[in-house]
């Protein structure tokens, strides 16, 4: 049947450990961040830089971080890159395990949620759904009577081997941002990688896939048009932190997202979901 288990990582952050006859994964209570799935018999289908040393109060640079209630940079001077969600202590709110499918509800408690930087009346959980793929959901209900505007980002990290021998496809027909400039319409369907790519993409379709050496990962997106395409290259990769020097060699990060145009505006007692579905092809 499987196990799901809280355990602590030796630096302190408390995590779920979930291992099934479909899949081994790691969730940590920080953040409601994972940093590992696998599916049985199958290559890991997450990324981490084997410089993160999971410091409490740091974002784990890999995985999935979730971005909100806003991606990138504020417009507000001084507040957090991509939120503050991705370093808050969520609760393990159930744990729901049929058909060797295990559903995990992360819900982020009105006491970890700055009233400084989000006065307003909100609830926000994140859903996991592990089996032989992996879907990731963001559940947003505004519990004020006025709109809220948002934006959020599922900022997942894929392993790809070898960035000169990825391609990705999915793309025809879409438009994107890159560097503040644009938008450029992007009329071949497939991207491969030269130098450092940071693009918002719109207009774009529900399913992409990234064609590595050792295999094809699919990801699809549900409630969002929009995505973020990134690799550091060369230059950038020495001033992240908790980055090697190198590891733009093996990692891309491609995003489901609501941003700019495609942001989320939620009426007094409206919900709104974001998902994102990945998995070997």
């Amino acid at each position: 049947m499987g196990s799901v288990t809280t355990k602590r990582h030796p630096n302190g952050l408390d995590y779920v450990d979930i291992d099934t006859a479909l899949c081994q994964a790691r969730i940590f209570m920080q953040g409601a961040q994972i940093d590992q799935f696998t599916p049985v018999g199958k290559a890991p289908l997450l990324w981490v830089s084997s410089a993160d040393d999971y410091q409490p109060g740091n974002g784990i640079r890999g995985g999935i971080p979730i971005c909100w209630p806003w991606f990138g940079m504020s417009d507000t001077k001084g507040f957090p890159q991509h939120g503050f969600a991705r370093n808050k202590i969520w609760v393990l709110e159930s744990v729901n395990m049929r058909n060797e499918l295990v559903n995990l509800i992360f819900t982020l408690p009105a006491s970890e949620i700055d009233k400084n930087y989000w006065p307003h009346d909100s609830q926000i959980k994140v859903l996991f759904t592990l089996g032989e793929s992996l879907s990731v959901s963001i559940v947003n209900t505004n519990n004020a009577d006025y709109d809220i505007k948002l934006t959020q980002a599922l900022h997942s990290y894929f392993p790809i081997e070898d960035i000169h021998q990825l391609n990705v496809s999915g793309f025809s027909d879409s438009a994107y941002i890159e560097f503040g400039e644009g938008p450029f319409k992007q009329h071949d369907d497939v991207i491969t990688f030269k130098q450092e790519t940071d693009r918002v993409y719109t207009q774009l379709g529900h399913t992409q896939e990234l064609h590595t050496p050792n295999g094809t990962i699919v990801v699809s997106r549900e409630n969002s048009q929009s995505s973020v395409l990134w690799n550091p290259w060369i230059e950038k990769s020495t001033r992240l932190s908790r980055f090697n020097a190198e590891d733009y060699l093996t990692m891309v990060c491609l995003e489901a997202a609501n941003v700019r145009e495609d942001c989320v505006v939620m009426a007094p007692g409206q919900s709104h979901t974001l998902t994102t579905h990945i998995g070997w092809k």
